[in-house]
């Protein structure tokens, strides 16, 4: 029934509406006088009810209203006794006042089904823009999407390059660099007793240049493997592993007053050497920072949290300012001069690149001579 109404477009002008109106009640009025010419009865109800409702229909109440009116008087004056005149006898008044009564029903009822495919279509329309708005949504989505995808692709081949790049130089700078320190030594061995103080002591500060630069390059060579190796994971004892970091740490901590709390830390699924650098890392750093503190406090703790596993090592040592956190883990970032405390710099970034590498993060906090806490987690996938 639907489908085969033409449809609503805008609603028509006042004029062609009810001429609509006046013309199909004409045509009703037409039809019924032919079909009782030809001598059939009782159609001409039918045919004004059709002509109300294809008014309701097409041009809405109003134009309803007056097709009811003009069907209600024709229907009177034409096919009710007395013939030819308005008035109503008795006897057929029952009979008037039902087809006036289910005309309205009639008109009452087409109109609701007009208005409710009025708000169907209307609603239809709204669906359509927002699944055309949706679709370009996605559409857009999509797209930067595939431009991330290509960025991030593009992102991934800079980095290899520029790990490829740094560890080539890095590489390549070691043989210099023991050169220099090499003949440096000679220098002071046998130029050493006809050199003035000022003379050694530019000697010594070139040994020393040349240590450092030595451990810079060594450092950084490290940290291109870790983003060159591939990881060989297994399950590990993280309990294990903090031992032997101990044990490296060991002559770091010879005549110190360092108290140790060391919770239990379960296995764990990773790459071991990859876990036992950050281990080390971390607790050699615990170990520098509170060099100034008697007695020095460190703990080593694991503790469950959700999908992953959170391990923590917290210090009472010099600790830092919290809005240089950001710069922590970035490569020979330092928070500290190397007169103060030694070290290149590269230690916390091989940390976070070997966590990332696990699927977990990595975080810091702190406050400044308050000590600091770095947390790395992993991931039980």
């Amino acid at each position: 029934m639907v489908q085969w109404k033409p449809p609503l477009s805008e609603p028509l002008a006042a004029i062609p509406r009810y001429g609509l109106a006046v013309l199909s009640v004409a045509l009703a009025l037409g039809a019924a006088l032919l079909i009782d010419r030809l001598g059939f009865r009782g159609i001409e109800v039918p045919v004004f009810l059709f002509a109300i409702a294809g008014t309701v229909w097409f041009a809405g109440s109003g134009p309803a209203v007056v097709a009811l009116v003009l069907s209600s008087l024709l229907f009177n004056y034409y096919f009710t006794e007395p013939f030819y005149s308005l008035y109503v006898t008795s006897s057929d008044l029952p009979y008037y006042v039902v087809f006036l009564l289910f005309s309205s029903l009639l008109a009452w009822f087409s109109a609701v089904r007009r208005r409710i495919e009025l708000d169907l279509r209307q609603s239809r329309d709204a669906l359509a823009k927002e699944v055309a708005e949706r679709t370009q949504q996605a559409l857009e989505i999509r797209a930067l999407n595939d431009r991330l995808a290509n960025r991030s692709t593009e992102l991934e081949a800079i980095n290899k390059e520029l790990e490829a790049f740094a560890y080539s130089v890095s590489h390549d700078l070691r043989a210099p660099i023991r050169h220099i320190s090499g003949f440096t030594e000679l220098l002071q061995k046998s130029a050493g007793p006809a050199l003035d103080d000022r003379g050694r002591r530019h000697v010594t500060m070139i040994l020393e240049s040349a240590k450092r630069m030595g451990t810079l390059i060594d450092d950084l060579l490290a940290f291109s493997r870790i983003g060159r190796a591939e990881t060989h994971k297994s399950m590990v004892s993280l309990q294990q592993l903090v031992q032997e970091a101990l044990s490296e740490v060991a002559q770091e901590t010879e005549g110190r007053n360092i108290n140790w709390r060391v919770g239990s830390l379960p296995a764990w699924y990773g790459d071991r050497a990859m876990l036992r650098l950050v281990l080390v890392n971390l607790i050699a750093n615990a170990v520098k920072f509170t060099r100034t503190r008697a007695p020095a406090e460190i703990e080593i703790v694991a503790e469950p949290r959700h999908d992953e596993i959170v391990v923590f090592v917290r210090d009472n040592g010099v600790g830092f300012d919290m809005k240089y956190v950001n710069k922590l883990f970035g490569v020979f970032q330092r928070l500290h001069g190397p007169e103060t405390f030694e070290g290149t710099g590269i230690g916390l970034a091989t940390v976070q690149r070997v966590v990332h590498r696990h699927g977990g993060r990595v975080w810091a906090e702190g406050l400044v001579d308050q000590g600091a806490t770095f947390y790395f987690s992993l991931s039980k996938s």
